[in-house]
């Protein structure tokens, strides 16, 4: 038990220094892009005050920028949750799929799919307010699961690797899209260019604070939902032990083809389910954003960084999600009022990420987080 605390304990710190360091490097960024600031160093021995002064006021300036903008406010707060919401969802798709020993890099077409399937049913089938959302909720989840499932398919039954299928799946999509909108059941009618239809306010996440809304609160349940399937259901049992060593899993008796179908069909569902995010997600005016090519961005990449960040644990990946979509909500204050690049945010990210995969790294250069290695006894207990 003591050894357990302690590699969580050091987890989670190194998690956290991954993150100061990410800080310091962007610092580092930061002040070498402003010629104004880094023209101070040459001064840095005769008026040290000027140099790091403005380096200060430079940095300073950035990050309390970036921290009002993401958490300073209530408007902030709901831009925040309205970021994280489908990186939670796409996260959790990618995060499963690595608790079963699979690399789903397919999370982006899984949403692209995902979001079609929502706003079609939210433009072109009039129902009730309640219904229309649940069922187009339900369209989008579908779709993920049947894009993830086929994956899990070719997987177990005729052995291709996922992350060619996924990767190949991802460019389907995207070209299944494209094509779509250049015809009548998806593009605006007296439209040329490929935009969809409006979705019915009827299936639109109802909006509760100018940009938070309902389906942030889905994202929540969604991680609730798989924390209970990994940890208190038989398939949840069956995707952690294929994710250890399928080849004892399957000596055991458990069923490894039929588990890794199931995985990536939950998998590519909860990748649907951000693409429901994009698609019935209220925008600013309160109107959910027209189906378009680039609707959905980004975001089943960015899960895969949301994930690794993580650690594939669901409380972790929603930590994640709040954590990348307050970057991504408060780097328009930067911009706006540091006058720093926006892709300095994507900067951050990354190396968050890098440090965080590279814990060996981060032990190095801080010596306090380096495993202690324990004395081995004659009981074999550590000392």
């Amino acid at each position: 038990m003591r050894e357990w605390a302690r590699t969580r304990w050091r987890d989670w710190t190194i998690t956290l220094a991954a993150f100061v360091l990410a800080l310091l490097v962007g610092a580092i960024l930061m002040i070498v892009a402003d010629p104004v600031v880094a023209g101070n160093f040459a001064y840095l021995f005769t008026a040290p005050g000027l140099a790091l002064g403005g380096a200060w006021v430079k940095v300073s300036t950035a990050y309390s920028a970036l921290l009002v903008g993401a958490v300073g406010s209530p408007t902030a707060l709901a831009a925040t949750s309205a970021a994280a919401a489908p990186l939670i969802c796409a996260g959790l798709a990618v995060g499963l799929a690595f608790r079963a020993g699979l690399f789903n890099i397919g999370a982006q077409g899984q949403a692209i799919l995902g979001s079609m399937a929502a706003a079609w049913v939210g433009f072109a089938l009039p129902m009730p307010p309640v219904i229309h959302l649940i069922v187009a909720v339900l369209g989008g989840l579908m779709a993920g699961a049947v894009w993830g499932g086929i994956v899990g398919w070719l997987k177990a039954k005729t052995g291709a690797h996922e992350v060619i299928v996924t990767i190949m799946m991802n460019y389907i999509a995207g070209g299944l899209l494209a094509w779509a909108l250049t015809t009548s059941v998806f593009q605006r009618p007296g439209r040329s260019d490929p935009i969809s239809p409006e979705v019915a306010g009827s299936a639109a996440f109802p909006q509760l604070y100018e940009q938070l809304h309902l389906g942030f609160f889905v994202a929540i349940l969604a991680a609730v939902a798989v924390a209970w399937l990994l940890d208190r259901s038989v398939i949840g049992f069956s995707i952690r032990a294929v994710g250890a060593n399928p080849h004892a899993a399957g000596t055991a008796g458990m069923n490894v083809g039929r588990t890794t179908i199931i995985t990536m069909a939950i998998a590519g569902a909860l990748a649907g389910l951000a693409g429901v995010q994009a698609a019935l997600g209220p925008s600013v005016n309160g109107v959910p954003t027209p189906l378009s090519e680039g609707l959905v961005g980004t975001v089943g990449f960015d899960a895969i960084t949301v994930a690794l960040l993580g650690r594939s644990k669901p409380l972790g990946i929603v930590l994640a999600g709040l954590l990348f979509g307050g970057l991504s909500a408060g780097g328009l204050a930067m911009q706006s009022v540091a006058q720093t690049p926006l892709t300095l945010t994507l900067v951050l990210q990354a190396l968050v990420v890098l440090f965080v995969a590279a814990p060996q790294l981060v032990a190095t250069m801080v010596p306090f987080l380096k495993a202690r290695k324990g004395r081995v006894s004659l009981t074999g207990a550590d000392a």
